[in-house]
């Protein structure tokens, strides 16, 4: 196991913070956050593009209605996955703080 961390701590465990982890394990922990973060953001930025700009793709719509559809499709799909992201690891860092 080595020595790893500044604490002296002669099991080689790391420093340690609030609850007794690791280092590493806090590391690994933020790393899956921001994992399912973006792909749950992914996956809702797609649901918001697949219903605004499904028409557009499946039937014939008039021209004054496609061009809108699609702005919208876009840029709410881009909202949606900002404040996605935002809400998972800002919901994350609060619970990390114990508030």
């Amino acid at each position: 196991m080595g020595t790893s961390g500044g604490t002296g701590d002669p099991g080689g465990h790391g420093d340690t913070w609030a609850r007794g982890q690791t280092d590493q394990e806090r590391r690994d922990a933020i790393t899956v956050e921001i994992g399912y973060a973006f792909v749950s953001a992914c996956l809702a930025a797609a649901l918001v593009w697949g219903a605004l700009v499904g028409p557009v793709l499946l039937f014939t719509l008039p021209q004054a209605v496609e061009p809108v559809l699609l702005a919208a499709g876009y840029g709410l799909a881009v909202v949606v996955f900002v404040l996605r992201v935002v809400h998972v690891l800002w919901r994350f860092g609060r619970r990390r703080a114990g508030g």
